[in-house]
């Protein structure tokens, strides 16, 4: 992202205020809560992972897709023609707000793009309906708590698409490290090194046709179309995606948070990286470290994102952990699977196997009680927001050279595994051929947080970024409004 376009980005955040609004016409009482043997499901977004959503939840664990909505009614068509061939007949809405009223849907699940997710689940709640939501669940950190709040005051069951909870080898793993499999672990390390092309050069182009484009911006403030392939690279867009931090990154950093037993945004993070070795119509960072401590500092995150291609880290690529610990080391390099080893290399555990995630959710549905998710909208709250407040500290960066980058974090971290991540960081780059005079890597401010209030204390301008401006009526309530 280039400096002037990141000052473009953070001077429309700056201008932004939360504007109030009424709760939705559409919402009602409360119907009961005590769920029919057959579980009626509507699907909003319907490519990429609400494809898996349709397929996780129809016909089974006593659950069909009924209804199917997306702002596109070429995709909205195609999903209830597939939901029909399995002999399940379904209805297509192009208007989410109609789905809400329906008092025959019970669940709702969200696969929108990210600055659609808070919104989406909001409503869905406060008219009745238990949601599943992807990650991140919110596309900036006061959407994550409002949604926290939604689902208490209504009581309803919002499961996180982070699905890694629920399966086998994480569970083993980490239990494997609560019994001190590998002494004490005070660092973890999430890994997304998952190769992402340009997505072409900038311009202005049509929406797709078919699409409702003022439907499909919803919350988000208008904006012209400036990618060349309209669904999915909004991900390289920060005004609708957050990049890999967001996108891939909140898997393994909800696996690092449990593993380290923190239940909070951090206390500090500083991130560096940038949009590097192409220039295209995205402006997220393609490369992005980021550093969080927890517990006065006894307990550190680090996160590495890498677009670029790379090698590996200790066997873990597109998704991994390691969690070092005094005896040892954990490198979990797939959903169901990875290992443990002593200190010196040697494989001492493995773990495998997967999980159905659809099926706990369907279960707190029925039991009523959100303690029975493997990922309450709790958990996805705080793993999305230190995806959040990492790219806060990076958008607030400035292009720094890398002798001053390793000065700074020198000052601000005691741990040699910082440095280490920095330097491997540099020569992955320069294996790339990026060449960080001409393009420089950008340096975030050190941020410090009160993670009881999720506020800043050390930097009005990064308060700001917690939230956004919304656009009337598609209005995320404020901490007061819900």
């Amino acid at each position: 992202m280039s400096n002037s376009s990141r000052r473009q980005f953070i001077h429309n955040a700056l201008a932004a205020g939360t504007a109030a609004v009424a709760a939705p016409a559409f919402v009602r009482e409360l119907r009961a809560d005590s769920p029919n043997e057959s579980l009626q499901v509507a699907v909003i977004g319907c490519n990429g992972r609400g494809q898996s959503h349709m397929s996780g939840l129809n016909k089974r664990h006593g659950c069909k897709v009924t209804r199917i909505c997306d702002c596109d009614e070429n995709v909205g068509a195609k999903a209830v023609d597939h939901i029909k061939r399995s002999g399940v007949e379904c209805t297509y809405v192009k208007d989410m707000r109609e789905l809400f009223d329906d008092q025959a849907v019970d669940i709702v699940t969200i696969a929108t793009p990210n600055h659609w997710h808070a919104l989406a689940a909001i409503w869905a709640m406060q008219a009745g309906k238990d949601v599943y939501v992807e990650k991140p669940v919110c596309h900036n950190v006061s959407e994550g708590r409002r949604m926290v709040q939604v689902a208490r005051k209504y009581k309803k069951i919002c499961q996180t698409g982070t699905q890694n909870r629920s399966h086998r080898a994480h569970i083993d793993a980490l239990d494997f490290l609560r019994d001190g499999g590998i002494g004490t672990c005070n660092l973890a390390r999430a890994i997304c090194y998952k190769r992402r092309g340009s997505i072409g050069p900038p311009g202005n182009y049509d929406p797709p046709e078919g699409l409702d484009y003022d439907l499909w911006q919803g919350p988000a403030s208008e904006r012209p179309i400036t990618r060349r392939r309209f669904h999915y690279d909004w991900h390289w867009q920060y005004h609708w995606g957050n990049g890999d931090m967001g996108n891939q990154a909140p898997h393994q950093i909800d696996l690092c948070r449990w593993a380290l037993d923190v239940h909070s945004l951090s206390e500090n993070v500083i991130s560096y990286g940038g949009r590097l070795g192409y220039e295209d119509a995205g402006d997220v960072a393609n490369t992005q470290v980021a550093i969080h401590n927890f517990d006065g500092g006894k307990k550190t995150l680090i996160i590495e994102v890498r677009g670029l291609k790379s090698e590996n880290y200790r066997g873990a690529n597109w998704f991994g952990y390691c969690l070092h610990g005094s005896d040892g080391y954990i490198v979990m390099n797939s959903y169901s699977g990875g290992k443990a080893y002593t200190k010196d290399g040697q494989v001492v555990k493995q773990f495998s196997g997967g999980g159905d995630h659809y099926g706990n959710f369907v279960q707190a549905v029925r039991s009523r009680n959100h303690e029975d998710l493997t990922a309450d909208i709790l958990e996805g709250h705080l793993s999305a927001g230190l995806a959040h407040t990492a790219t806060i500290s990076y958008l607030l960066g400035e292009e720094t050279p890398v002798a001053k980058i390793e000065d700074v974090i020198g000052q601000v971290q005691s741990r040699d595994d910082e440095m280490d991540t920095l330097e491997r960081c540099v020569g992955h780059l320069k294996k790339n051929d990026v060449d960080l005079k001409k393009t420089p890597i950008t340096l975030g401010p050190m941020l410090t947080m009160d993670p009881a209030k999720e506020v800043f204390t050390n930097h009005d301008a990064a308060n700001k970024l917690l939230t956004r401006e919304y656009r009337k009526p598609f209005v995320v309530p404020g901490e007061n409004e819900v």
